[in-house]
């Protein structure tokens, strides 16, 4: 497994570190098969409201987040590893259930009604909209988003040539999406 851990006012001990990666190492064990490369992406922070642990794992392909703050920098790590441990399991299940559907479905060779059936596990998509993005700065683009009272929005940006998105942030900050292929 590979970490990447960082801290923003605050000095990362070595205790510090070996109880992040004890404690991040435990992903490791929902996954079976060791070659399979899990990165974690750790992030420390000590603000006045108190301690956040961020924590990103990728594994696969599949994204998995988590964020816990407390008053207690170890306890916002307990915290983020159990948030993370809750979304792995949600997953494996839904992945299970999914499997043993398959199965039950080619077993009695109806196939066909498989593609009538409506899976709970799928999103329910309710409206499609397509429109042309226009070629703007990020600046411009947080306007237009707050302009229009979204939490996200999707634009060209005129620095890079690149469609990104510009999303705000439980803590009323803005983000910015960068995709790369």
């Amino acid at each position: 497994m590979k970490f990447m851990l960082r801290g923003k006012n605050i000095e990362i001990t070595d205790a510090l570190r070996n109880y992040v990666e004890e404690k991040v190492g435990k992903v490791e064990n929902y996954f079976d098969d060791e070659e399979t490369e899990i990165e974690a992406q750790i992030s420390l922070d000590v603000e006045k409201e108190g301690h956040i642990v961020e924590v990103t794992v990728f594994v696969d392909g599949l994204i998995l987040r988590a964020e816990k703050k407390t008053g207690d920098m170890y306890a916002s790590i307990d915290g983020v590893i159990e948030k993370l441990e809750r979304q792995i399991r949600k997953y494996k299940t839904r992945v299970q259930r999914k499997i043993k559907k398959e199965q039950e479905n080619f077993r009695k060779n109806v196939i066909e009604s498989r593609e009538e059936d409506n899976d709970d596990d799928d999103p329910n998509i309710v409206r499609t909209k397509r429109f042309a993005v226009k070629p703007m700065d990020v600046k411009e683009a947080v306007m237009q988003m707050d302009l229009l009272d979204h939490d996200f929005f999707v634009f060209s940006n005129a620095e890079t040539k690149e469609v990104n998105v510009v999303y705000k942030r439980k803590n009323g900050d803005y983000g910015l999406i960068e995709p790369s292929l």
